[in-house]
């Protein structure tokens, strides 16, 4: 599956959450998710610009791994993600079987997020305000949708991003924007 999804800074959240409830949006989930990602032993992810991440969401675990971006408009790419065990114990012991293996943990990306959901143009879109430790604030709009739908969500998104009214687009990841922050000494 594609993860078709953009994100964007200094949104105004009360007006974009007023237009969301008028969209048919609910407020789904708030959650704090701690994503650990991993350097490869066989090639350097930056330089392909995929991830590997191992995610937290409260006692919830999961693998995930994130291709090349598609475009420069969306931060479109494959994502695979694969429900591991719950608890503290199988993260742990999944880390460490990465470090076996020779993979390193780059850094761990700490964010609180309100997940709102709706459905526009046949596809489920979600909108998540995310606070990310030492980057700031943000709302992300996603999509997941089959290879043969990508330029379809892709409009159904940015379409949806310009009725929100959000215009200062962030291409970077959240990944990116922790390592930046970190190089500059605020993380």
């Amino acid at each position: 599956m594609l993860e078709v999804e953009v994100k964007y800074r200094n949104a105004d959240r009360a007006a974009v959450v007023a237009s969301l409830l008028d969209m048919g949006a609910k407020l789904v989930q708030d959650r704090v998710d701690v994503d650990v990602y991993f350097s490869a032993p066989d090639r350097d992810m930056k330089a392909t610009d995929e991830a590997f991440r191992l995610r937290r969401i409260g006692e919830k675990n999961f693998l995930t791994y994130k291709g090349p971006k598609r475009d420069k408009e969306t931060k479109t790419r494959l994502e695979i993600e694969v429900p591991l065990g719950d608890g503290n114990t199988v993260a742990t012991d999944t880390e460490r079987l990465f470090v076996a293996l020779g993979y390193k943990p780059l850094v761990a990306v700490r964010k609180k997020r309100r997940v709102y959901r709706f459905e526009r143009d046949g596809f489920e879109m979600e909108v998540c305000f995310d606070s990310v430790d030492h980057v700031g604030e943000f709302v992300e709009l996603e999509i997941v949708a089959e290879e043969s739908q990508y330029e379809t969500a892709k409009a159904t998104l940015l379409a949806v991003a310009e009725e929100l009214g959000l215009t200062e687009k962030e291409t970077r990841s959240y990944l990116g924007l922790v390592l930046e922050a970190q190089a500059n000494g605020a993380a």
